[in-house]
């Protein structure tokens, strides 16, 4: 009992670049592998863009996600504090949603490298976020080095943040149409459920 006890005293006094177990760096490395994975991909998908705006999205996203990945990494490597913390990302798109759906043509996969246009792309782009915040958030829950679970933590709403400016643009050009309910349909939804009495405690 008392070699237990010495030996988990011990765990607790490893060096920080030490503190890591298992899950979490089998976690970390495909959470780091994923956003790589993205980054290269929107290195592929830049040269198919048309529209200088979805390029200036794609270049900034680029650009702040290559910051996080050297965060993380840099993180994963001290387990301390990184030269350059997690910042949180600004879109440029304003939140105005077109709900409705538009008569469009049924769609189908491109039989070629030159049929990949802007809806393409941006689909793309989204796949890429989405994949990268649900391996961040499986990450964060596994982690126990207190700094690089935090940089994975905090990267999440970034990478939401990100999809919702692709969401965004996708939107207002008619690439992502939103379909709404009937009125009553929708009130009744919202008015299903109702507050509990009580305050909150101060």
């Amino acid at each position: 009992m008392q070699n237990q006890q010495q030996n988990f005293q011990g765990s607790q006094e490893m060096p920080a670049q030490q503190s890591h177990g298992g899950h979490e760096l089998f976690d970390a490395h495909e959470a780091i592998s994923t956003l790589a994975g993205g980054m290269e991909q929107y290195l592929l998908y830049e040269q198919h863009i048309q529209d200088p705006e979805l390029k200036a999205i794609l270049q900034q996203q680029k650009t702040f996600l290559t910051q996080t990945y050297n965060t993380i990494v840099e993180t994963m490597q001290t387990g301390q504090e990184p030269t350059v913390k997690t910042k949180n990302y600004n879109m440029g798109q304003s939140n105005n949603v077109i709900y409705g759906m538009q008569p469009s043509q049924p769609k189908t996969p491109a039989q070629s490298v030159n049929e990949i246009n802007d809806q393409h792309v941006s689909g793309y782009m989204i796949d890429v976020l989405k994949t990268g915040a649900t391996v961040f958030t499986t990450t964060a829950f596994e982690t126990t080095n207190p700094v690089l679970r935090r940089v994975f933590a905090d990267s999440i709403p970034n990478l939401v943040e990100m999809a919702y400016e692709v969401f965004l643009y996708q939107n207002k050009n008619q690439y992502y149409q939103v379909p709404q309910l009937k009125q009553t349909d929708m009130q009744a939804i919202i008015n299903g459920f109702a507050p509990m009495p009580g305050t909150m405690p101060h």
